[in-house]
């Protein structure tokens, strides 16, 4: 390492991350602590300092190397850190910051609401911030930034706040591409206007009962869970679509048209029959098609009334791969669907299809359909099936398994059973 020039040494030991990495070679030579002040990137994982008691000491440590660094452009903290330690941070390094990832562990602490200055306000100077990664926010009170113009990528999981603090937040990040909002509680009604928002999930915790208005025109992707109400009026771009709700009722989506979605997932414990309705009929182009509802109706929990067979693959003839969980097998799985099979009826690009039995009731009707499938849908590769533990102890039960198995021996090349 001695005969080696001070630029090369420089770009080898500026390619260290780990904290305790850089360290230990300030300790080698005055010639390696030279060279390390050229790291643009320090990660401090959750356990540095698990030997230091004090907060205050693992601050003032991490603000020594901090401060030993020229220009920082990447600084990721997951070790424990006060509102004052991250200041001083920020004060030096703040301008020069691209990416900044931060444990904030203040969910659970009311005394985050009284600390002087709060964590959330010291990151309004990182100006030029492209990426924002916050692990456990707490988030009551409208953080004091003015706006991060460079700021691409936001992702906060774990946080608690309300609808005008979120908003707030938001309106501060104008130029967003990406946003991730995970577990977060206390969101009732939230609209999001973002302009140049490409991907976008959003996950809040709670009874399901939450409104979203999202207004984006270059949205590519969206998952969103625990809304009932959900109303996104530009679609054109959007390819992947995902809304699940598992604690509360989907009543309502409004997407004024999908003409590029490729892939849809819907799930939840139950969705009002006009809202599914209107999903699937908005999805006709659609590729691939997840569906886990396990029941319909606007209040009390309704099985789901009759589909037709026909009808719906001629209203999703592009449908590659189709995942369908017990209640909507069930609704297809009707003796006067496959009364309507018309001569030259096909399911021209169904690909794969999981399909998962949860009753043995109807089991005619529901080998009836599976047999269909095999015999319309000609491009077929794979069909898995897969049996829950069924609740009845009548024969008939045994009697759908032995049926079930006798058609996988017909089909061997198609047909798995889990």
């Amino acid at each position: 390492m001695d005969s080696l020039p001070d630029a090369l040494l420089q770009y080898i030991l500026s390619n260290l991350t780990a904290a305790k990495d850089v360290a230990a070679c300030n300790c080698v030579s005055n010639r390696w602590k030279e060279s390390t002040d050229s790291v643009t990137r320090v990660v401090f994982p959750r356990n540095s300092f698990e030997s230091i008691l004090e907060t205050d000491d693992s601050d003032t440590i991490v603000q020594k190397m901090i401060l030993s660094f020229r220009r920082l452009e990447e600084l990721v903290v997951y070790s424990p850190f006060s509102s004052n330690g991250l200041a001083s941070w920020m004060a030096h390094v703040g301008s020069s910051l691209r990416l900044l990832e931060l444990r904030m562990d203040n969910l659970a602490s009311e005394e985050a609401i009284l600390e002087s200055p709060l964590k959330l306000d010291c990151l309004g100077v990182a100006k030029n911030l492209e990426t924002l990664r916050l692990w456990g926010v707490l988030m009551m009170s409208p953080p004091k930034w003015d706006i991060f113009p460079n700021l691409r990528c936001l992702e906060i999981v774990g946080a608690r706040t309300d609808d005008s603090t979120l908003s707030h937040a938001l309106r501060a990040c104008p130029n967003l591409t990406n946003l991730l909002l995970l577990a977060f509680e206390g969101v009732k009604s939230i609209t999001i206007d973002l302009q140049y928002l490409e991907h976008c999930k959003l996950d809040f915790y709670g009874p399901g009962n939450s409104l979203l208005v999202l207004t984006s025109p270059r949205l590519v992707s969206l998952d969103v869970q625990g809304c009932s109400w959900i109303r996104v009026p530009e679609t054109k771009f959007l390819k992947n679509l995902s809304i699940s709700n598992i604690a509360g009722r989907v009543y309502m989506v409004d997407f004024p048209n999908l003409p590029s979605l490729e892939a849809l997932s819907i799930r939840g414990i139950q969705w009002c029959w006009d809202a599914l309705c209107i999903i699937l009929q908005q999805a006709r182009d659609v590729k691939h098609l997840f569906m886990k509802v396990e029941f319909t109706g606007n209040e009390s929990l309704q099985p789901f009334p009759e589909i037709d067979f026909v009808e719906f693959f001629n209203n999703h003839p592009k449908l590659q791969t189709f995942d369908i969980h017990g209640a909507m097998f069930a609704a297809l799985c009707q003796r006067n669907s496959l009364k309507k099979l018309e001569t030259g009826f096909a399911i021209p690009c169904l690909e794969e299809v999981t399909i998962t039995v949860r009753s043995p009731l109807n089991a005619e009707q529901k080998m009836n359909t599976l047999e269909s499938l095999v015999r319309y849908a000609r491009g077929l590769k794979r069909m898995v099936i897969r049996i829950l533990r069924m609740k009845s102890n009548h024969s008939s039960a045994d009697d759908f398994c032995d049926d079930i198995c006798k058609f996988r021996y017909m089909h061997q090349h198609l047909i798995q059973i889990e």
